[in-house]
């Protein structure tokens, strides 16, 4: 018969199970991982694509060599690690790859996300896989590093919405009136495009306003790069920092008050009272702003300077805020294509008479 999931079975277990028959190749049962159906179908599906590439199920593992002379994964993680990489999710690949030489092969990368987490999304595997051994591998062999393919749906749903400037001004006022200083670090994401952690980690000794200029020392993608000032925030950041004191230029820590403090700038625009403190139990009532968050800041910069600056992808991609082209590109549909200008010729309303027909 061919493959079947199993119900979960009280008391053994909450998985579903996987047996049966593919390409004469007989599976044994194996959980799926997962109480979820759905998720237990696509488990199953793997599992079918490995036996049709494979002819068996688990697949063969990807020769792993190990290299006395050269870089292994253990040495080049314990190294990214002691030089400030994120310590997240190495502990399993150290204990999955060992000693193994670098580079590693695209197949053993392939083999280490299906064997330790099977039953996670694209996105998910790559934030625990392939993101980490790749800044692994550029760490120590950096030009040297091979690029690192993710698989299909690594990205997850690409999210793009931004504010028009009235719902974006409306905002950052009702901010103001709830904290002076937090309306001011909403326009500095509004007017750099930066992320919400590298706002808060602008130091204060590299705001410049007499420069129009910010120093951003760390970013996500590791580049340090420069922020040019708006010349109406100038004034603002030159009178924050004449009353500021402190090691960084904004002194909100990333948390539940920081993320109330938005919230309750939306609501106010929304004409909703929301409490100062948000009690337990309380629940955020339904608004037309549910949908902005910090990063909408950032997806509105980029869809501004493309509507209002005439920036293209490359022209974002140079600004640093994007690693390449390709990353910018996904604000090209804010701008309207130039085929949409042959809208002025469909016939008006009301007006029938002496339509060319075009042949």
């Amino acid at each position: 018969m061919p493959l079947k999931l199993r119900p979960p079975r009280p008391g053994k277990t909450p998985y579903y199970g996987i047996r049966g028959t593919h390409l004469r190749f007989r599976l044994a049962e194996v959980s799926s991982g997962t109480d979820k159906r759905s998720l237990a179908l696509k488990e199953l599906r793997r599992i079918e694509r490995v036996i049709e590439q494979h002819g068996q199920y688990p697949e063969p593992e990807a020769r792993i060599e190990s290299a006395p002379g050269g870089p292994t994964f253990l040495s080049a993680a314990v190294a990214y690690m002691q030089n400030g990489g994120s310590r997240r999710y190495v502990a399993a690949l150290i204990k999955h790859f060992g000693e193994a030489a670098l580079p590693l092969e695209q197949s053993a990368i392939d083999g280490a996300a299906a064997t330790l987490y099977p039953s996670v999304s694209p996105r998910t595997q790559t934030l625990y896989v392939y993101t980490p051994v790749s800044a692994i591998q550029r760490h120590a062999l950096g030009d040297e590093a091979p690029v690192v393919r993710r698989p299909k749906g690594s990205k997850g749903r690409v999210i793009t919405d931004f504010m028009w400037p009235d719902d974006a001004f409306a905002v950052i006022d009702a901010a103001d009136e709830i904290d002076a200083e937090f309306g001011l670090y909403l326009r500095l994401l509004l007017y750099t495009g930066i992320r919400k952690s590298e706002g808060l980690a602008i130091k204060l000794e590299d705001a410049k306003p007499e420069e129009r200029a910010a120093w951003l020392r760390k970013s996500k993608n590791g580049n340090p790069r420069m922020l040019r000032l708006r010349d109406d925030i100038v004034e603002p950041i030159a009178r924050h920092l004449e009353k500021h004191k402190g090691e960084r230029l904004f002194r909100f820590k990333d948390g539940g008050h920081f993320k109330h403090l938005l919230l309750r700038a939306k609501l106010k625009v929304c004409g909703i009272l929301c409490p100062v403190r948000r009690p337990t139990p309380w629940k955020q009532p339904e608004h037309r702003l549910s949908f902005v968050t910090f990063h909408t800041f950032r997806h509105t910069w980029a869809s501004w300077m493309r509507i209002y600056g005439g920036a293209d992808a490359k022209g974002l991609a140079g600004t640093g805020n994007w690693e390449d082209e390709r990353s910018a590109s996904r604000y090209a549909h804010v701008v309207p294509r130039q085929e949409w200008d042959r809208v002025d010729s469909l016939p008006a309303m009301g007006k029938i008479s002496g339509i060319k027909v075009v042949k």
